[in-house]
């Protein structure tokens, strides 16, 4: 049951028995790796065991089928995606000379590619008629080069993968958002059918099946059957090891006390690491979509830590993970029972009635809606605020849109109405998607057929700690921001008021991340140019997270400065001046600016309101 080796016996001429059967060259010959022998005893042994792990992987995905416990809404995903390239077939089946043409073009390149093939068969060089791009890990093995028949997979497959994007983009008359579902689609299939997904097309996996007698593969079944069962019945990929964190001892650890509590959120005091702080405090309003230590994750990369002891008064909002409970609950609530209870709290706890705010990706659209209520009714408790990554104009939403029409979101709905919630695990999996090759076959790769548990790593711990959202909520953002954008447009009427973002007119510090698939740099760009008062613009490096959570100390990506997001883009970002290093000392340096008077630092639980548990709190235990 061991991966005993047995050694390769070799000819006179160097060649061992195992090159002659298979044709295999040995290391040193062409560069190509040796190819192993497994021990076949071993090797038939695994493979019965892999049978076994089959079984369980099956039973794993009926069990919640035959308790009528499974969840529905993968028919309509794949119904969107076959009416999506279905549309774009039309197109081309409209014009046959087209497709004649298009089919010529693809011909060619795969006789092109056989050529070189035969080229390197009788010992010549031959220049590869495609590349993958530098960056896709996926062929960085030598073997997906040196070896010709790998060589030939691989760029196989780069044709055909490309040749499909450019019959999305050659369809003539296809409306925007229809093309950039066919892309999205396209890459899913794609990334999807990669023969580096496959044991037999992989000459990594392969290397390593043999060499493990397929143990490799026992394992990664194993796990596949208790990823199945996490996600009851649906495939739950683990990102990172789940035993190596706990909320509140190794993440999500800064020490404070939860100040407040209602249906919808926990408020997080965090305690002083300075004898003395400013004396207007900071509120952090976070996304629902995720749970709020992404502010908060080890101590060297807390910004919620680091913030402390820069000598802030820090309150976050922890929101509360829903259930059917909270399928009521619309963004009109969130804005009363979220960020205004948090006002009040914090004016209890402190004696202060004006604060600085940060808003973070739908968390900083909940503000920049708060603010415009606010504005319309006079409140004028938030003297300042921050964005990170947030869209207050869609118009260039990110590549979350592809989800958004009238037809998908009434499928949302009616998943949403028969629950109260959208289930995390759904929007977990679209974000997912925005980078397939990365986020989701890396790791099916990495755990299930090379059978390697994955490390570690706090921030994808995170990430797969999902959250559900509320029926009404979710509903009204889908609506009111992605499909309809009508809170640039000065038509979002909440509370029953009509929010103009052109009279909020406090500063604004509004960070974009120059990568961002998700609230990218141009949309947030725009958005800057809907408040009437003083933004100072800034991008920083890397995209949606890592840009923000970029601590001081690893000097790991740069940002840029420009003043005003005036002109376009484009123009801004060649004026702009760049920075090594995090923004986050430049960001605290504008705060300090806006009030810099410091008082005695405060302590949570010692107001008026008493602490009712330690941060984390318990909102941020409740798993989706």
């Amino acid at each position: 049951m061991g991966s005993r080796q047995q050694p390769q016996q070799k000819t006179c001429d160097g060649e061992s028995a195992m090159d002659r059967r298979t044709g295999e060259t040995s290391a040193g010959a062409n560069g190509a790796a040796e190819v192993p022998v497994p021990d076949l005893d071993a090797f038939a042994q695994n493979m019965s065991r892999l049978v076994e792990e089959y079984g369980k992987v099956t039973a794993a995905y009926l069990k919640p089928i035959e308790r009528g416990e499974a969840k529905g809404g993968q028919a309509d995903e794949a119904s969107e995606m076959v009416k999506t390239l279905g549309r774009v077939a039309e197109k081309w089946v409209s014009d046959p000379r087209k497709i004649i043409e298009a089919q010529a073009s693809l011909t060619g390149d795969f006789l092109t590619l056989w050529s070189t093939m035969l080229k390197r068969a009788g010992g010549e060089e031959a220049k590869p008629v495609i590349e993958p791009d530098k960056r896709d890990a996926r062929f960085a093995d030598p073997d997906w080069s040196a070896h010709p028949m790998f060589d030939f997979v691989k760029q196989a497959y780069l044709i055909g993968t490309r040749w499909a994007e450019s019959m999305v983009d050659r369809a003539e008359d296809l409306d925007p958002h229809t093309r950039e579902k066919a892309r999205f689609y396209v890459k899913q299939i794609a990334s999807a059918l990669s023969p580096s997904n496959f044991v037999a097309t992989n000459p990594e996996l392969l290397r390593e099946t043999l060499q493990q007698n397929g143990e490799n593969l026992v394992r990664g079944m194993k796990m596949l059957a208790e990823d199945i069962e996490a996600g009851r019945g649906e495939l739950k990929i683990r990102q990172s090891d789940p035993g190596a964190f706990q909320i509140g001892v190794n993440i999500a650890s800064t020490p404070g006390k939860v100040v407040w509590r209602n249906d919808i959120m926990e408020l997080i005091q965090y305690a002083p690491a300075t004898e003395t702080v400013l004396k207007r405090p900071l509120l952090i309003v976070p996304p629902w979509i995720n749970k709020f230590y992404i502010l908060d994750l080890n101590a060297e990369k807390s910004f919620i830590r680091w913030c402390v002891a820069q000598g802030l008064t820090v309150f976050c909002i922890s929101w509360v993970n829903p259930d059917e409970r909270h399928a009521g609950k619309d963004f009109e609530s969130y804005m009363r029972e979220g960020v205004f209870a948090a006002l009040e709290a914090i004016e209890q706890a402190t004696g202060e009635k004006k604060v600085s705010a940060i808003g973070y990706c739908v968390g900083g659209t909940l503000l920049g809606v708060t603010l415009a209520y606010m504005a319309a009714v006079g409140d004028k408790r938030i003297e300042s605020a921050t964005f990170f990554t947030t869209q207050v104009d869609f118009a260039q939403a990110g590549e979350l849109s592809v989800f958004v029409d009238e037809e998908q979101i009434r499928a949302v709905e009616e998943q949403m109405t028969r629950s109260g919630y959208l289930d995390g695990a759904r929007m977990a999996g679209a974000f997912n998607m925005l980078r397939p090759n990365d986020l989701i076959w890396s790791y099916a790769v990495n755990n299930y057929l090379k059978g390697k548990a994955p490390t570690p790593f706090d921030l994808l711990y995170w990430n797969s700690d999902s959250t559900r959202m509320p029926a009404a909520n979710h509903s009204f953002y889908l609506r009111n921001c992605y499909l309809e954008n009508k809170l640039s447009k000065g038509e979002m009427v909440v509370g029953g008021q009509r929010l103009d973002l052109k009279k909020v007119t406090i500063p604004i510090y509004n960070l974009a991340t120059r990568e961002d698939h998700i609230a990218p740099a141009r949309s947030v760009f725009t958005g800057s140019q809907c408040f009437g008062g003083p933004v100072d613009y800034i991008v920083a490096g890397s995209g949606h997270i890592a840009g923000v959570v970029n601590p001081p100390g690893k000097v790991k990506y740069q940002y840029w400065t420009g003043g005003p997001a005036r002109g376009t883009y484009e123009e801004w970002i060649a004026a702009a001046q760049e920075h090594p290093g995090s923004w986050w000392p430049h960001w605290f340096s504008w705060v300090e600016a806006q009030a810099p008077k410091r008082v005695k630092a405060r302590v949570p639980g010692a107001g008026k309101l008493p602490a009712l548990a330690d941060a984390p709190g318990t909102y941020v235990l409740k798993k989706a």
